[in-house]
Formats: C-alpha cells, structure tokens, sequence
C-alpha cells in the first residue's frame, strides 16, 4: 500500500507523472549560457564585430586584457570559438576587462566606451572592470 492515496495527481482516472524538470543555462545538463551568435550571415556579422570590439577595447593603453567575468559568461561564441571578455546583446554590449593600476577606473571605463564608438550599434555600453594589476603582471590590492 502506497503512503499517497490511489487517486492523488490523477485526472479522469488515469496516473499524472510530473514532466521532469529542464536544467536551466549554464547548469550541469542544461544548455550553455545565452549564446549571442545567431546562425549564418548574422552570426558572422556578430563574430567580426564581436572580434573588432575585442581589438578596440585592448588596444587602450589602460587595459591589460579582457576577462570573462566571475562565471565565465562575457564572451560571444560563435562556431569554432567564442570572443572572451565581449558578449553583445539585443539591447546591450557587455564588456569585462583587467585594468591596469594607476588611472581612476571610471575613467578608464569612459575610454574603453569611448574607443568602441560606433561598433556597438546603438546598444549602451556597460563595462565592468573584473581585475586591476601593476605594469608588471602583479595583482594591486
């Protein structure tokens, strides 16, 4: 004898098993976090400009490198890789980098914004500063 009545969870007469849960992005199981690449032609579109807001953002004498954030989901996956550190949204480009010590980090947030220009495409720019270190590789603490 079972601890649930016989009729518990059942409709018109018949037994109801709960569909089993999807396991949510980025869980073990489910699928990998938003990815930001669409399929042919706009996923290439998205790939270069992902790449070239790459190239801009470390080409600012204040940045040391991009990150990929706390969980390791700022990037842009595109077939055969992804672009660390830049993930570009519907309404948004996200961008996380290490900063190198000296300047006022919301300066060096202003510049990095600045250097993107137009490639964000009317999205608003949010960068997130993940890490700071000396000229010489070392963290500042």
């Amino acid at each position: 004898m079972s601890a649930f009545p016989e009729n518990a969870g059942t409709e018109r007469g018949g037994p109801q098993v709960a569909a089993p849960e999807r396991a949510g992005p980025g869980s073990p199981g489910g699928p990998p976090p938003e990815r930001d690449a669409g399929a042919g032609r706009e996923g290439e579109e998205l790939g270069v400009s992902a790449r070239r807001i790459a190239d801009r953002v470390l080409s600012c004498a204040d940045v040391a490198d991009l990150s990929r954030g706390p969980f390791g989901v700022v990037a842009t996956y595109l077939p055969g890789g992804l672009v660390p550190g830049v993930a570009i949204r519907d309404d948004a480009v996200e961008i996380d980098i290490v900063a190198r010590y000296g300047r006022p980090l919301p300066e060096i947030a202003d510049l990095v914004r600045d250097a993107i220009g137009g490639l964000a495409g009317g999205r608003k720019v949010d960068v997130t500063i993940a890490d700071v270190v000396t000229d010489d590789g070392g963290r500042k603490e």
